[in-house]
């Protein structure tokens, strides 16, 4: 054998390790996200969301890839993009954006292990048999949004109880705006006032929404829990401000920014748990034996600035019960 051939053959010998090294070396986990808005209208979300992860040891780019598909407020494409991710044959799926969010994922796949956050009873919504032992390949948290609706109505009526006259703003391309509006209708009649249903399905319909409240002779609003509506907390605070219209929502970031109140779990530990029981599911954990977590707590945040700058008076007993009041 000539010297060339000897070294050519004992160089390929000693790289063939390394390849089948590389061969046998298991592929990075993927996660699929799939969100009902946009990553930067849920960029707070997905942050959370990461630091659950990170909890775990998970970091993205490391040793976890994302592939994300966002629906930018287009419910009805939600069954294509989650049919993608399946098809990408991704690790577990993060079903980011509530209840539309979480339901087209578990149309989508049997198999695939899911991880849901939505704002209402995951049984009655069909995504779990029961919130001890979920079912199948679901599992993930339930926040308080569709249940504490008819609470929000009650709190509104505390503040502004002169007002006979409520209106409600829901985006009817979510699946939850019947239910939410039947509950309400009911909650109002009880509280002997006048409901008023609004439609808003893009950003663009927030102007003529709030130009038409004077008409209605609304005394209040109430903002139905809606991703787009969560993307967009700071322009709605914003819009109410501007028209003088006292209103509430489910996210602490509506009153922070200017809203007059907020009442809802706490969204953000809510996504952060969803990271934590996916990274579960990655350290080989099935979805059936992770109990549904729930949020227990609705806070009440109270911007006492906003109330002055309106020209309306907390009742003390309302203050009182305020978990948090901006002042």
């Amino acid at each position: 054998m000539k010297r060339r051939e000897f070294i050519t053959l004992l160089g390929g010998a000693a790289a063939w390790p390394l390849a089948a090294r590389a061969q046998q070396r298991p592929a990075m986990p993927v996660i699929g996200i799939l969100g009902a808005t946009s990553a930067v209208g849920f960029a707070a979300e997905m942050a959370a969301f990461r630091q659950g992860l990170q909890a775990s040891g998970y970091r993205e780019g490391q040793n976890i890839t994302l592939e994300q598909r966002w629906a930018n407020n287009e419910y009805d494409r939600l069954p294509t993009l989650a049919a993608e991710l399946v098809g990408r044959q991704v690790t577990v799926i993060s079903a980011i954006g509530g209840n539309p969010v979480a339901l087209a994922a578990k149309a989508a796949t049997a198999t695939i292990p899911i991880v849901f956050y939505v704002g209402a009873d995951p049984v009655q919504l069909g995504l779990v048999a029961s919130l001890n032992r979920p079912s199948e390949n679901v599992t993930g948290v339930a926040g308080l949004n569709v249940e504490v609706g008819p609470k929000r109505l009650e709190l509104l009526h505390e503040l502004r109880p002169t007002a006979d006259t409520v209106a409600l703003l829901v985006n009817p391309t979510n699946p939850n705006a019947e239910k939410l509006s039947t509950d309400l209708e009911a909650a109002a009649q009880k509280l002997a006032l006048t409901l008023r249903v609004l439609h808003a399905k893009t950003e663009r319909d927030f102007d003529s929404v709030f130009a038409g409240l004077a008409q209605l002779r609304a005394g209040a609003l109430l903002i139905g829990g809606d991703g787009l509506f969560r993307a967009q907390s700071e322009r709605l605070a914003a819009l109410t401000v501007r028209y003088s219209m006292p209103s509430i929502f489910q996210y602490r970031e509506f009153a922070a920014a200017g809203g007059l109140m907020s009442y809802g779990g706490n969204i953000i530990d809510s996504y952060r748990l969803v990271g934590v029981y996916t990274a579960r599911i990655l350290k080989g954990e099935k979805p059936a034996d992770l109990p549904v977590q729930q949020s227990t707590k609705a806070e009440l945040i109270i911007n006492l600035r906003t109330a002055k700058l309106l020209g309306i008076e907390v009742p003390p007993s309302l203050l009182a019960r305020a978990d948090e009041v901006i002042e």
